[in-house]
């Protein structure tokens, strides 16, 4: 009497391995020569071993004898295999159309080479479509080759099933609902191409899946939900470029997974599956690279996810404020974040805030300011000033004492010292706050005003007769400092000493720059110099002076701006004749690298940019003289998703 588990096991084997692969069961050797040897054969086994101990006890039919060896390199159990005397016999075949399946004999079709055991007796037979070649061992077991479509007259109790070279073009959800039961399910030399969301659904039992030597380009990322029981996966010797994240989310059981064989393109794409790789308590056959060029024919498992760079950002456009703007200004106002815009020819400083309901911008308020060319906010607890620096009719400073209030004019600014003021910055002195106006006229000066009382008055004039047109506070060597741009000079740097700023040194090789700014980055402070001709320059402080870095052209530019924004140092370099440039620091480098224009709709003589969070998303203003003010979104992009 032949034993039923040693005729499965003939079955599945035969057609999983014996497919011009080499035999089974002959040492594969070291990992690497594996790549062609099909996991169904170092695995199937594992699927009769809890059937065989049952029947080891029993004599063996004759032609069966059993022979253990070690698998190869890269499994982590030693497998029981069993070898088998095999000779050709002729494969039944099931004739339908005649209105009563007559059985015929056929023999093996030589390209698949199947061979029998010599104990096996001939199989019971099912009745399935037309054209297709199947076969079934009682109600356990069966195997089909040809089939135009999947078989549905198997009965829901079979435990395995093997299908080689089906019609089938791709494997849609649900395809198995009617073999509720399977526990080992195999395909192999197939044309299907695409492997779809739930294909498997209704597979609790299945512990066995061999998907090998397939079309499978494409395979979604909840093809394998719900199978808990799985423990051997296979998708070797596919067309597999890359898989999808969290393909293997839910697999629990997951013991070995082989993936050798397929043509994985070794980019972001195949991050998560390096990262997931260490965290899988799986034996895992990965294979080699395909491309990028750089990389092919490495193995996966040497490659390091840390030098992957998969994460992009993107700055779209989200929306537009009507009126031109010289300035822009954020700040945070009992706890909301909010936005001021010098909008010289509308005549006002307009203070913007969120709108949670329409999920944009709207106005909150406006303060009067002819000739406006900077609104520079201060919050002092529940008080918010804001300096309106004008070029006609005097600066300002306007106060709204609390949150109830509106803003009203406080005082007037210095009036015989700032006669053509160009930038207002604030900076804090002492533990005071203070304000340094940038005056562009020859009789005017550059002046610093500091809280005194309920106001703010002059307390020292710098640069006098220079023509200043930027100022930039920053601290250098933990104390404060202050650079001042000109149109007559080169940018001078002075530093607070004696309750006063005293000139320090000036900025070599940087003629004819109209603004600076700084930024800090991994201990380094580092500064943007816009010029309106030649090109605009970065530098870094070496803890005497700045020195240049980095030179970007930038004909007709007012503004090069840094901002932090997220995790991200970026430098906008706007200009009056060409799309605006984003850049982004590179760490490793050291060096600013081009990330995006910013546009459509592209911006018209940008003067100034500046970046708020706002309901958890985070926006980028660009004011601009010759066109409205452009609000674009930043948003991250994970490229290995």
């Amino acid at each position: 009497m032949h034993n039923p588990a040693r005729v499965r096991l003939g079955c599945h084997i035969a057609m999983g391995c014996l497919r011009g692969k080499g035999h089974p069961f002959s040492s594969p050797g070291r990992d690497e020569n594996r790549e062609n040897v099909p996991s169904a054969c170092l695995w199937v086994t594992s699927f009769m071993n809890g059937q065989r101990q049952a029947s080891d006890m029993r004599p063996r039919p004759a032609g069966l004898r059993d022979r253990r060896q070690m698998p190869g390199a890269g499994t982590h159990a030693h497998t029981h295999t069993v070898g088998l005397e095999w000779r050709r016999r002729p494969l039944p075949k099931l004739l339908v159309g005649a209105g009563h399946g007559v059985e015929t004999q056929a023999h093996v079709t030589p390209h698949l080479g199947l061979l029998y055991p010599q104990t096996m007796t001939q199989p019971d037979l099912h009745p399935t479509h037309e054209g297709e070649r199947c076969w079934a061992e009682h109600s356990y077991s069966a195997l089909c080759e040809g089939s135009l479509d999947l078989p549905e007259s198997f009965s829901p109790t079979l435990l395995s099933l093997s299908l080689v070279r089906t019609g089938v073009t791709q494997l849609k959800a649900g395809s198995f609902l009617r073999v509720p039961s399977l526990h080992l399910l195999l395909f192999t030399s197939n044309s299907f191409s695409v492997i779809e969301d739930d294909a498997f659904a209704g597979l609790s039992h299945l512990q066995y899946l061999f998907i090998e030597d397939n079309e499978i380009g494409s395979i979604s990322k909840n093809a394998l939900r719900g199978l808990r029981s799985l423990t051997h996966l296979s998708l070797a010797n596919n067309h597999l470029e890359t898989l999808p994240r969290f393909l293997f989310r839910g697999l629990e059981t997951l013991t070995h997974v082989d993936l050798r064989g397929n043509p994985f393109q070794c980019d972001c794409r195949v991050l998560w599956l390096l990262q997931w790789i260490p965290t899988v308590n799986a034996s895992v056959g990965t294979g080699a690279c395909a491309g990028p060029a750089a990389l092919a024919h490495m193995q996966l498992h040497h490659l390091d996810p840390k030098t992957f760079k998969c994460r992009a950002i993107e700055l779209s456009w989200f929306q537009t404020v009507g009126e031109s703007a010289l300035g822009v200004e954020a700040f945070s106002y009992q706890g909301e974040p909010h936005v001021v815009l010098a909008q010289p020819f509308a005549g006002r400083c307009l203070i913007l805030t969120w709108d949670y309901s329409l999920q944009r911008f709207r106005q909150e308020e406006e303060l009067s300011a002819p000739s406006v060319v900077s609104c520079k906010p201060l919050v002092l607890g529940r008080r918010l000033f804001v300096l309106a620096a004008r070029l006609w009719g005097g600066s300002q400073l306007w106060a709204r004492p609390g949150p109830d209030l509106r803003l009203a004019p406080l005082q007037a600014l210095a009036p015989r010292r700032l006669l053509r003021p160009n930038d207002a910055e604030l900076l804090w002195l002492d533990g005071q706050p203070c304000f340094v106006v940038a005056d562009a006229s020859k009789a005017g000066s550059t002046t610093l005003l500091c809280r005194d009382g309920p106001g703010f008055y002059p307390r020292q004039s710098l640069h006098a007769w220079h023509r200043d047109t930027d100022a930039e506070a920053l601290e250098l060597d933990g104390r404060p400092h202050l650079l001042l741009a000109s149109a007559s000079q080169r940018p001078v740097l002075f530093h607070w000493f004696g309750g006063r700023f005293e000139r320090r040194t000036d900025i070599p090789e940087a003629e004819d720059v109209y603004a600076t700014r700084h930024f800090q980055a991994s201990g380094d402070v580092f500064l943007c110099l816009t010029r309106y001709i030649g090109d605009s320059m970065v530098m870094r402080w070496d803890g005497s002076m700045f020195r240049l870095l980095q030179q970007l052209p930038s004909r007709g530019a007012h503004v090069f701006q840094p901002l932090l924004i997220a995790r991200d140092q970026l430098a906008i370099l706007g200009s009056d004749f060409a799309f605006s440039q984003v850049f982004r620091l590179e760490p490793d480098r050291g060096l600013l690298e081009p990330l995006q224009e910013l546009g459509p709709p592209a911006l018209v003589a940008p003067r100034a940019f500046a970046h708020i969070t706002m309901a958890g998303r985070r926006f980028l203003f660009a004011a601009c003289f010759k066109g409205p003010t452009q609000i674009y979104q930043h948003h991250e992009l994970d490229l290995s998703a």
